[in-house]
């Protein structure tokens, strides 16, 4: 038996020794790519518009794509990342051919439609099977792959319910940008594609960075005074 030695304690866990999660508006930032990306996202789309209106399809269509092109290479030129310029490039490129093939401006937006339509429904899927896909996409972007939200029936619920509001939100933009294609609206359809894009994409990200970090904050241990 010894004496004289003081027991061991055990280390108190402040949420200040928790490895700290990006600022709100970094992971804003990092997600939507900065004003930069904002803009080089738009900009084919803002061309194709533009061209079909003042000319004919197909060199709508050359343009927008040319124009896209044009942003990746600059992007690796200068050594950027090349995520949001590859996603608008893919994009384009896909609408672009359809749009060739048939001769309808319309179809230039329809990959863009039919992407929300399934995004929506999985998004409203994942909720009702409570593995809310929100989560799981802030476990691969944001937590580095960790997923104790879990374990935490709060968080679960929090989850839940924002993959329920980016479903709606979802489904209802891609509604109005069905029913301007079904119209033959085919003006109309480009500006609700830019108006109906990164706005609201921008303002879901908003309400979700900022609600799963007041709960997270709230279910975070408190230290013990005096610790």
């Amino acid at each position: 038996m010894t004496t004289g030695q003081p027991p061991a304690t055990e280390p108190q866990i402040t949420p200040a020794d928790d490895e700290q999660l990006p600022s709100l508006a970094e992971q804003m930032a990092d997600q939507l790519g900065g004003w930069r990306g904002l803009v080089e996202s738009s900009i084919p789309v803002v061309v194709f518009v533009l061209a079909n209106v003042v000319g004919e399809l197909r060199p709508a269509v050359i343009a927008s794509v040319g124009v896209a092109l044009l942003i990746a290479v600059v992007r690796l030129v200068q050594r950027r990342p090349v995520r949001h310029a590859v996603n608008g490039l893919f994009g384009v490129g896909v609408g672009a051919a359809i749009a060739w093939r048939t001769g309808d401006e319309r179809d230039f937006y329809l990959p863009g439609i039919l992407y929300g339509i399934g995004y929506g429904v999985a998004l409203l899927l994942s909720a009702v099977i409570r593995q809310p896909l929100v989560g799981w996409i802030w476990s691969v972007l944001v937590a580095k792959g960790r997923s104790e939200w879990r374990d935490d029936p709060r968080l679960v619920r929090t989850f839940t319910q924002l993959t329920v509001l980016w479903g709606v939100v979802w489904l209802a933009k891609v509604g109005v940008q069905a029913g301007l294609y079904l119209a033959h609206q085919d003006t109309a359809l480009g500006v609700a594609r830019l108006a109906l894009g990164y706005p609201p994409y921008a303002l879901l990200l908003l309400i979700t960075v900022w609600t799963v970090r007041r709960v997270t904050r709230e279910s975070a241990p408190q230290p013990l005074p005096g610790g």
